[in-house]
């Protein structure tokens, strides 16, 4: 028992927890290591054998009883044995886990394999504002292994038929048994001999050497949509790297950065503009030359627009084939200038002059509260 690992440590729970968190703690951890999941992985198997022991013993109330007694009595006795690894309740258990999971519990590791997708390739693509905005069409060159064509995916020379693995008899998988001082134990790992996929390949395709792929430089064009944005991604089915045994490639996953724009921003399918005008525009209202994404158009400014004033304009932004068109929201800035001659400075000053407080309407308002409020007047 000093060499045992503790039941409850292995599972993650507390020694008071009950039945059901036993039983949550081990689905979730018989999940993670089992060797459907972890094929060629010795740590995963041994994790996976540790966990089936432990649910085994703490699922049992006489076993768990006879443990606790003699984790409390070390050297005492009382954790005899008399029961199996995966003997009884753990062994259905396991089954009812993986049977939906890995289609069929402990004989599924051949047909997982058989069922097999390959990863996924994951790229990223710089694109410039205006081919986001309003679409087009890119080609992108990676690496990555590409089913062998000559034997179809299976490794097999010509394509030709698989045979059965006479050591695991198909299922992928082999068991081993030990009989240890608590009892039985069954530990399941990836066949040896057909490296878990449940056949045997009697002749190896010369052109990949029998690993179903080869190594390949690969160019896919695609159609980019108008609209998308930074994080937005187009899926390739298929073009992603080669599966084990002949099954379905991964896919090509591109995902877009898009570079930002010294004119416009954007706010989904809305773009958004900072219009700088002149104070004379402002005051007296005139025509300004607007960009959008295709050309540009003139806008009226109306007499007497304030600097932050926004404009909306409807369906003057991005396209998007599913969500419409967005729109065009301009932001007057009024320029200022910052250096003016003594001659404009003495013209500006008898403008002011002669123009009466009652035409500077936020000033009066302003005026009239400070008087109010402290009795002075801040002009």
């Amino acid at each position: 028992m000093a060499d045992k690992k503790n039941y409850y440590e292995v599972l993650g729970v507390d020694k008071k927890a009950t039945p059901e968190e036993i039983k949550a703690a081990y689905r979730k951890l018989a999940i993670k290591y089992h060797p459907d999941r972890n094929q060629g992985d010795e740590v995963a198997a041994e994790k996976f054998k540790e966990v089936n022991e432990a649910h085994e013993t703490l699922s049992d109330q006489q076993k768990r009883a006879a443990y606790d007694y003699e984790l409390e009595h070390p050297g005492m006795g009382g954790f005899g044995g008399g029961f199996s690894g995966f003997g009884g309740g753990g062994f259905e258990d396991i089954s009812d886990i993986f049977s939906s999971i890995f289609g069929g519990g402990f004989g599924g590791g051949a047909k997982a394999a058989q069922s097999a997708v390959g990863e996924d390739i994951q790229r990223e693509m710089t694109l410039s504002f205006m081919d986001a905005a309003k679409g087009c069409k890119k080609s992108i060159t990676y690496t990555r292994n590409e089913p062998c064509s000559a034997c179809r995916g299976t490794g097999a020379k010509g394509g030709t038929a698989l045979s059965t693995c006479g050591r695991c008899q198909g299922k992928g998988v082999i068991q081993q048994v030990q009989n240890t001082m608590f009892g039985r134990t069954i530990r399941q790992s990836p066949c040896p001999d057909c490296n878990g996929t449940g056949k045997i390949i009697k002749e190896k395709c010369p052109d990949c050497k029998g690993r179903g792929a080869q190594r390949k430089e690969t160019t896919v064009s695609f159609d980019i949509p108008a609209g998308v944005d930074t994080n937005s991604y187009i899926r390739k089915r298929g073009y992603g790297q080669a599966a084990p045994n002949g099954g379905q490639a991964g896919d090509l996953i591109v995902v877009f950065r898009v570079e930002p724009h010294k004119i416009f921003t954007r706010d989904r399918f809305d773009l958004k503009i900072d219009l700088p005008i002149s104070y004379k525009t402002a005051v007296l209202g005139g025509t300004v030359k607007v960009p959008t994404i295709d050309d540009t158009f003139d806008f009226t400014v109306p007499e007497g627009t304030q600097s932050g004033t926004v404009f909306t304009l409807r369906g003057k932004g991005i396209k998007s084939a599913t969500r419409g068109t967005g729109n065009l929201i301009l932001r007057v800035i009024v320029e200022i200038p910052t250096k003016i001659s003594k001659d404009q400075k003495r013209e500006l000053e008898k403008f002011d002059e002669e123009i009466e407080m009652k035409q500077y309407d936020k000033m009066r308002r302003y005026a009239d509260n400070v008087e109010a409020l402290y009795g002075k007047k801040p002009y």
